[in-house]
């Protein structure tokens, strides 16, 4: 018997989706980590609250050998480990929500990943950066008299920038 084509789906005109050009594959990815549910990898904020998902993503789901309560795990950085595991019922508690079971029964927190360095790679938000001054007239013209001895051009201009930089916070640290 030949082998049967699958049936022919009509594209959409125009532009689709990526969303859902992209649907069956994150499936598959999720579902090969546990995670049955993908609402969970991407609404993972709006179920644990912005406190957490700035802190820890989840890396895996696993299913001991009776079926019964899975294990969450978390990928966090070292500090940031302490004042998650105070929050593991927290976090158990509206990750099963989502389920709309007792799906989780334990939370594990790592610090690493569980599979891989390459997907170990934390990435959370960086912090919003310093407001920058310009330095004074005086604080410049300090750090160009400090640097003054020093022969070589681009060791100068280092010294000349880090010296800027020292003279004025210090003089905003004192206003």
């Amino acid at each position: 018997m030949p082998p049967q084509n699958p049936p022919h789906t009509r594209r959409m005109r125009g532009f689709e989706p990526a969303a859902g050009l992209l649907k069956d594959r994150l499936r598959t990815a999720g579902e090969s980590r546990g995670f049955a549910v993908t609402r969970l990898l991407t609404q993972w904020a709006e179920i644990v609250g912005d406190d957490i998902a700035a802190n820890a993503v989840p890396v895996k789901i696993g299913y001991g050998r009776g079926g019964l309560g899975a294990t969450l795990t978390l990928l966090t950085t070292g500090a940031r480990a302490p004042m998650l595991e105070m929050q593991k019922d927290r976090i158990r508690d509206r990750v099963n929500a989502c389920y709309g079971y007792a799906a989780i029964a334990r939370v594990m927190i790592t610090q690493t990943a569980a599979t891989g360095f390459a997907e170990g790679q934390v990435a959370f938000g960086a912090a919003p950066a310093a407001e920058t001054t310009k330095p004074s007239a005086e604080a410049v013209q300090a750090a160009t008299e400090a640097a003054r001895p020093v022969h070589d051009p681009g060791l100068r201009a280092a010294l000349e920038a880090l010296g800027q930089n020292v003279l004025t916070r210090s003089g905003q640290r004192k206003g």
